[in-house]
């Protein structure tokens, strides 16, 4: 059994010009020591899924499968040991660190929550946790407001790894960094997965991240998974016409050509094109990809493509 199961999952908002149709029915799994990469525009609904899949926020329609368990429609109090074993790391750790807190108590708060041990053997965790990030122990008694922000992102992942989760959403967690950083934090999500038997799923707008840091990729377009494949077979052969637009939008000093962006607009989620839903900037698009809405077809036994014109790649 998968780690995690997510089925025909829709997150959807109700708004006065319209219904924004921000997840709109996304299947994946995650399995035990994987990392998964969830990758696409800003504003294609990479953030919102992985909330819904950490019910931070509430899905519309479909399942949540985590450890075996449908979590999609428990209660809060049901779903406190859930958060125990199921994590988020954020985009912007200063946003989602307290200000008023020191790193002690923004760090002591989970364990305090889920009744971990007792007053000397939290502080041991905590302690032990601000080490294993590489951050002195004399960081414990500041503030968020003084450290860097890759500093701020270790504190981040502290917290986020405090309760020993199983399974940890990380959202866009470099992608506000420089790349010296960048490359910093993932060595250290690397070794934190090695070390406690982790699984990510890791959503990014960057591909040459998700290259170097995922086993299994997933494509996503205006609410939906238009590709997935294992790693190397993605980057070997793309099929989707997005997938290759969003690898050619990538810089890359071997090639003699510039990088080239990827024409036209992201329409909105709250008035999505009739047919393939990325057919208005597609180049491949024809009368079928205007009228019929493609489904997933395998490639293989780990490549899945929604694309009428899969077979030209």
């Amino acid at each position: 059994m998968s780690l995690l199961a997510v089925s025909d999952l829709h997150t959807h908002y109700a708004g006065p010009s319209g219904t924004l149709r921000a997840v709109d029915d996304v299947s994946l799994t995650v399995e035990d020591g994987e990392t998964v990469g969830l990758v696409g525009e800003s504003g294609c609904g990479k953030s919102t899924l992985g909330k819904t899949i950490t019910r931070l926020v509430a899905p519309t329609k479909g399942s949540i499968v985590f450890k075996q368990e449908d979590i999609t429609r428990i209660s809060e109090r049901s779903l406190r040991p859930v958060r125990r074993r199921l994590q988020m790391i954020f985009q912007d750790p200063f946003g989602s660190l307290n200000p008023r807190q020191n790193i002690r108590d923004i760090l002591t708060a989970p364990l305090v929550v889920h009744g971990y041990g007792n007053r000397a053997e939290r502080a041991k965790r905590v302690e032990a946790l601000i080490d294993r990030v590489g951050l002195p122990r004399t960081a414990l008694s500041r503030y968020p407001h003084e450290f860097s922000g890759g500093q701020r992102q270790r504190i981040g992942i502290a917290r986020a790894l405090i309760l020993d989760p199983e399974l940890v959403v990380c959202d866009e967690p470099v992608s506000a960094l420089d790349l010296s950083i960048q490359a910093q934090i993932l060595n250290l999500l690397s070794s934190m997965k090695k070390d406690l038997g982790l699984s990510y799923l890791f959503i990014s707008h960057d591909l040459s991240v998700v290259r170097y840091f995922t086993d299994r990729v997933l494509v996503m377009y205006l609410g939906r998974i238009v590709e997935s494949a294992d790693n190397r077979t993605l980057w070997a052969q793309p099929k989707h016409p997005y997938t290759r637009a969003l690898m050619d939008a990538v810089p890359d000093p071997s090639r003699r050509r510039q990088a080239a962006p990827i024409s036209g607009d992201l329409p909105s989620p709250q008035n999505i094109p009739s047919g393939c839903r990325f057919h208005p900037r597609c180049p491949l698009a024809t009368d079928i990809c205007r009228t019929v809405d493609p489904a997933l077809t395998s490639f293989g036994p780990t490549h899945q493509v929604a694309c009428h014109h899969a077979d030209a790649a």
